[in-house]
């Protein structure tokens, strides 16, 4: 069965991640304390416990994702199941190129940590918003947004499924756009709680600091194709997937497009490993005819063995 791996980004975070599983499989219990070691502070007892509010900070938000992330595909890979594509939003793309083979965990988790602390300083620097538009189609939205950048830096930064686009800027550019889509027909503008204008230019300094950490890292070439989210397209050559993670902070993430993508490249299902089922909701609203399935706690991950290993019977075989 050919299958695409994904790996969701920040805002899916939530105390008590990844603990069900550390509990009950010491692979993914051996990853958490690997990331403990790495980061130099116990990073698992705030998945597992909180405070929820040190959680949403960035710097602890990303490596935690990540972390949470690489236990659940650790986990369906022990259980001999391999991707044909990856892809993650955002933040998730540093998980992906883990299950793909470009990145060791140890080294992403590394730029994960500096990644959040580079956007957090960011913000501090340049104060910005985020917002989701719900109920207009792309074209609209960027239409809005060139109108309202009379009023501030704003842009599309997340190009999630139609009738879902997360836009990115000063906080009057947001403001002004919020404004216009409303009085065009969006069903929704809602602004979103997070530490700075990600995915936009105000995000320029960070992504300079992580350039000189994507520039240092030791990237390999991928054992399957990585979706990039700036092009919505396969990256395997460790330069090229290099070039795609200094794009993507500064880029639009492009997931309705890569979901396309591989479902055209012909993905027969897909699994999103890690914490929630965002991504989930996010391909039935883009591709309902394709199946499938989350990883994030023991339940989920047995669940997802059956329905894949049912999948796959062959017609007349064993029940």
């Amino acid at each position: 069965m050919k299958l695409a791996f994904l790996f969701p980004g920040q805002g899916a975070q939530a105390v008590g991640m990844g603990r069900a599983l550390a509990e009950a499989h010491p692979l993914a219990r051996e990853t958490f304390a690997s990331a403990d070691r790495v980061l130099g502070f116990p990073l698992s007892a705030l998945c597992w416990e909180g405070p929820e509010d040190e959680l949403r900070k960035t710097v602890h938000t990303q490596p935690a994702l990540l972390t949470h992330s690489v236990a659940a595909w650790r986990l369906v890979d022990a259980a001999g199941l391999r991707p044909s594509w990856v892809a993650g939003h955002s933040l998730g793309e540093y998980s992906a190129c883990v299950a793909a083979g470009a990145l060791e965990f140890e080294d992403a988790l590394g730029i994960a940590a500096r990644r959040g602390a580079l956007m957090y300083e960011a913000g501090l620097a340049q104060p910005g918003a985020m917002a989701a538009v719900l109920g207009l189609a792309r074209e609209q939205v960027e239409a809005l947004c060139a109108e309202a950048s009379a009023a501030g830096v704003v842009r599309a930064a997340n190009l999630n499924a139609p009738g879902q686009v997360v836009i990115s800027g000063t906080v009057a550019g947001v403001e002004k756009a919020c404004e216009l889509a409303k009085a065009h027909g969006a069903k929704r503008a809602i602004r979103l709680e997070v530490s700075g204008a990600f995915h936009s230019p105000l995000m320029a300094s960070a992504a300079e600091g992580l350039n000189e950490a994507l520039d240092a890292a030791r990237i390999r070439d991928a054992r399957c194709p990585i979706v990039a989210n700036v092009s919505a397209a396969p990256v395997q050559r460790a330069d090229d997937i290099r070039a795609a993670l200094k794009a993507q902070l500064l880029g639009a993430v492009r997931w309705e497009d890569s979901m396309r993508a591989v479902v055209a490249a012909g993905a027969e299902g897909a699994i999103e490993l890690g914490a929630g089922r965002v991504l989930r909701g996010l391909l039935r609203t883009i591709a309902p005819e394709t199946p499938s399935w989350n990883v994030e706690d023991p339940t989920s991950l047995a669940a997802t063995l059956t329905a894949i290993g049912a999948a796959t019977q062959p017609a007349g075989g064993a029940s």
